[in-house]
């Protein structure tokens, strides 16, 4: 068993853990790996923060096995970055071989310490998908630091000092301060910069440890020896050199000084000949040099193991996929059956994104493991007797054990209720970054229910009805978090404007006290139809087109406050530049399961539900039904109000759009500008310099921004550039690029080569750009640019080139790091991570395809189904226990996945059941009904597959 271990604050806390990425909140967690059969050993690991952990392991279990226990350990997903290094018995440091016997290697394991540490450093941390990948990074900078790796200049070495002691005592005091340092060693020369840490420390003034965390990765990825290890050789003049390896390739130095650079492009073959290190360049008639470069190293062995981590370096940045072994030679051997063993870094980005494997709370305080994506529990792996969770725990939580299996489903019945009341951090937890759902206290009466209806047979008009009602309560839940739980959270703010309070809560309760009185009569109503008295036999009340009208006419009279709807939206706007802290603080409340803008909206977007629900009801009914005549006149009444609030309903989706976009992306505020209209965003890979690189693009109808997903408190999106439309040409460049689905954009100032993921996605893009080009061409309006113009044409650092910022800017640089709060589950992230675009169109066709109802779930290699409240809306499927609950338990976005039935082979014996299912993740759902079954079909359909239809002028206005 492995002890628990003491660190000094939360890693969700100190590098600023976003709440979730976008991907399901439903999936198992890690598990550890099966132990092989044999007598266990114990191995003592020091981990990054100097603990030792003991760990048991099988003679026969090979490096990977011991490796992956660590992973599992630590809930970390990315444990490929990282390796287990020793002391041999030749007194060398050596990397642990994945693919051998641990034991075979080890001489010694009583005596032997291994350390896990980084062995892989990627040129930016922010391809690091994982928090508590970044806060292990976090560590081993430190470590670095101090034992001399990191070498840098006094300015920098100061600087990065001085935010490790911000992130562990806190602002400057200055004989605090003094004292830290005097019993504390962060550099080997610290005495002699001392002042200057302090200097810098006093200026770190309320920075948070996560902030202060985040400046120190960004500065050590700037350092010429970030990530460096040397190893000692010699030219072929007998010149003293240092060799190390990279992501980029070879690296050759002299001293601490880089004298050449031979990037993995120019190298042929890396080979090693008794003690002389061979690097073979491809011929390049322009150089002179000889190409084949000759090093001397200390010994065959030194040679050996610095050719075996450049072997694993090449394999790790450049390979897609981790290299097959070579076949055993038959006669004799030729060379070494070395190769690298694991995944590429390719193949973790697309696992963590693809998927979607659930983040295990991270907590680093008592606890060796817990607060990271689901930061309200504590990790069930590491917990102390008793506690929730435990072996002993009378809750029977699941525990991952190092040596043992974890439990299959991986689910813990408490949390369902939303919070752990005996945790020692119960917080409010957010409904986007909710534990697993769980079969656990629901009562499994699908039999009953199937009998109850081949009782009482009912026709479509019933199912339509009955949509009305479920999507009328999910509504009237909306309604209450404007009218009542915004209302309460601004209620004693005296900076919120009054002005503001009194005109929302004016004009929305009146509509919240109308649909509450609909509500009541639609429930009678259905109750009345379902067959509890005579009703079915009569057919008194199974008609529903009565209620309608009544409430459609009783509506109308309150268009006035549906009018003045977008004024509470404008006005809000103003109210939350002041009021920013409060309003954000609002959105993680559980109840805003959506952006709050988004509530707003609601009024006007039920008539369009009204409509369409009345629009099946005239088409299903014949002309001589009884309930025909008041359907077509509520049709009637509905279709001329939406009419009159069409064009506000357009604008202020538009408005509301580009607000949201607002806090998705970092260094802009003049994004919602008259005339500007959003038209699409999405995923495409940019060509640069470094090649081929993920960005996230925004499409309006004056120019295209180019982001990428920055490492800030709220996982906000980093402007790299803009690209204004008008004069802009466009240019399919497959075959000049040789780069597929690829696309060239000419600007006036600039000109950038994107590829799209398939040929659809090329195709939406390509038709958008040259629309929204056209309506640039024909505009008399210059909106502002988001950006200010500089000679670089707006080309931020990081694009083709190095990044050039003083020391004191990034002590400095913290505004990115205040905007937090957003939700990390938005649309935006989404996209990101499943690499696919939505249109305005889209936003527009999931406006009108809401949905809400029982539905039966079952996981794929589960058993039995679980009655489940489902809310679909915003793209996205909210799951609830009933629909009397505030807020949802848990959610999965639809984007990027698909929609069928299943087939023979999945032994899914029941009726009106779909499938839905992304990679390797596949959710059954069963409906009640035909009706009902083809409803959720269609909703769905219109989330998962994007719109073919292209934007047009109409669109836009």
């Amino acid at each position: 068993m492995v002890e628990p271990v003491e660190r000094p604050s939360t890693a969700g806390q100190r590098l600023s853990a976003p709440e979730s990425f976008g991907v399901s909140t439903l999936e198992p967690g890690l598990r550890p790996p099966a132990q092989p059969p044999g007598r266990l050993v114990s191995i003592r690991v020091q981990m990054l923060d100097d603990t030792q952990e003991v760990f048991q392991i099988s003679q026969r279990s090979t490096g990977k096995y011991l490796l992956d226990l660590i992973c599992v350990h630590l809930n970390l997903t990315e444990g490929d970055y990282f390796g287990l290094e020793y002391q041999d018995h030749r007194k060398m440091m050596v990397w642990l071989d994945l693919l051998k016997p641990a034991l075979k290697q080890i001489r010694r394991p009583r005596n032997t310490i291994l350390r896990f540490v980084v062995k892989f450093f990627p040129p930016d941390h922010t391809q690091l998908m994982e928090e508590l990948t970044r806060y292990l990074f976090a560590l081993q900078v430190k470590r670095d630091l101090a034992c001399g790796h990191l070498v840098c200049n006094d300015t920098s070495a100061a600087l990065m000092v001085s935010h490790i002691i911000q992130s562990e005592i806190g602002d400057f005091d200055e004989t605090q301060s003094w004292q830290h340092l005097l019993h504390n060693k962060y550099l080997p020369d610290q005495d002699a910069i001392r002042d200057k840490i302090m200097d810098c420390h006093r200026k770190h003034a309320g920075q948070t440890p996560a902030e202060s965390d985040y400046q120190l990765l960004e500065i050590a990825r700037r350092l010429e020896m970030y990530g460096i290890r040397l190893h000692p050789a010699k030219d072929r003049e007998g010149t003293k050199l240092n060799l190390s390896v990279a992501h980029t390739g070879v690296l050759v130095f002299q001293g601490y000084l880089k004298i050449n650079a031979f990037n993995w492009s120019r190298i042929r073959k890396l080979s090693f000949k008794r003690k002389r290190f061979l690097i073979k360049l491809r011929a390049d008639p322009q150089n002179a040099h000889h190409d084949t470069l000759e090093f001397a190293m200390a010994s065959r062995d030194c040679c050996k193991i610095f050719w075996k981590i450049c072997v694993e370096y090449h394999a790790f940045f450049r390979l897609f996929e981790e290299p097959k072994p070579k076949p055993k030679p038959i006669l004799f051997t030729r060379g070494s059956s070395f190769r690298f063993s694991g995944r590429t870094q390719k193949q973790i980005i697309d696992y963590v994104k693809d998927s979607e494997v659930k983040k295990i709370p991270f907590e680093s305080s008592t606890f060796s493991t817990s607060d990271l994506c689901f930061p309200h529990f504590p990790s069930p792996s590491l917990l102390p007797p008793g506690s929730p969770g435990s072996e002993e725990s009378p809750l029977g939580s699941p525990r991952v054990a190092v040596n043992g299996t974890a439990p299959e489903n991986g689910q813990d019945d408490n949390i369902i209720h939303g919070s752990n009341p005996q945790s020692p951090d119960a917080r409010q937890l957010s409904p986007l970054t909710s534990p697993l759902l769980t079969d656990a206290g629901y009562v499994r009466n699908e039999d009953e229910e199937e009998a109850r209806r081949k009782k009482f047979p009912t026709d479509k008009a019933y199912f339509i009805a009955k949509e009305l009602l479920t999507t009328e309560r999910t509504y009237l839940k909306d309604l209450q978090v404007v009218t009542e739980s915004f209302q309460n959270a601004v209620a004693n703010d005296e900076t919120f404007s009054n002005s503001v309070k009194n005109l929302i809560l004016a004009n929305y309760e009146p509509v919240y006290k109308f649909h509450e009185g609909f509500l009541k009569e639609l429930e009678q109503r259905l109750a009345q139809w379902f067959g509890r008295s005579n009703a079915h036999i009569k057919g008194d009340y199974q008609r529903i087109g009565d209620i309608l009208l009544k409430n459609l006419q009783g509506l109308r009279q309150l268009t006035v406050h549906l009018q003045k709807h977008s004024e509470c939206l404008v006005e809000l706007e103003k109210s939350v530049r002041k009021v920013d802290a409060l309003c954000r603080e609002f959105e993680q409340q559980r109840v805003c399961y959506l952006p709050f803008n988004v509530f707003l909206l609601r009024p006007l977007h039920r008539l369009l539900h009204y409509k369409l629900i009345l629009e099946r009801l005239c088409k299903h009914y014949p002309p001589t039904h009884e309930d025909f005549r008041d359907c077509r006149a509520a049709l009637a009444e509905i279709s001329e109000m939406v009419l009159q609030l069409q064009g506000t309903m357009m604008k202020m989706e538009n408005f509301q759009k580009l607000l949201e976009l607002r806090k998705d992306l970092t260094s802009i505020d003049n994004l919602a500008v008259p005339g500007r209209e959003f038209i699409r965003l999405g995923c495409l890979s940019k060509l640069s310099g470094k090649g081929l690189q993920q960005r996230m693009f925004f499409l309006f109808s004056d120019c295209l921004v180019y982001t990428s997903r920055g490492m800030t408190a709220a996982n906000q999106f980093k402007v790299h550039g803009q690209l204004p439309l008008y004069g802009m040409t466009i240019r399919e460049s497959e075959e000049e690029w040789g780069v597929p689905h690829s696309f060239t954009l000419f600007g006036q100032r600039q000109s950038v080569v994107v590829a799209a993921s398939c040929a659809s996605e090329m195709e939406r893009w390509v038709e958008d750009i040259r629309m929204a080009i056209d309506l640039a061409v024909q505009s008399s309006a210059t909106p502002s640019d988001l950006l200010p113009t500089s000679p670089t044409d707006n080309k931020l650092s990081g694009e083709g080139g190095p990044e050039h910022e003083s020391e004191e800017e990034l002590s400095g640089s913290r505004t990115s790091l205040e905007r937090q709060g957003h939700r990390g589950n938005t649309t935006v992230h989404v996209c990101w991570h499943r690499n696919t675009s939505v249109s305005m169109v889209d936003f527009s066709v999931a406006v009108e395809n809401q949905l809400s109802g029982n539905l039966l779930r079952k996981f794929k290699n589960s058993n039995g189904w679980q009655k489940l409240w489902v809310v679909f809306t915003n793209f996205s499927l909210f799951f609830y226990k009933s629909h009397q609950d505030d807020y949802p338990l848990a959610s999965l976005p639809l984007l990027g996945y698909s929609v069928t039935v299943p087939s023979e082979s999945e032994n899914i014996h029941k009726d009106y059941v779909f499938k839905l299912h992304f990679k390797s993740h596949v959710y059954y759902f069963r409906s009640e009904s035909e009706y009902t079954f083809e409803r959720w079909m269609e909703v769905i359909r219109s989330a998962t597959c994007s719109s073919s239809r292209s934007v047009t002028r109409k669109d836009l206005y």
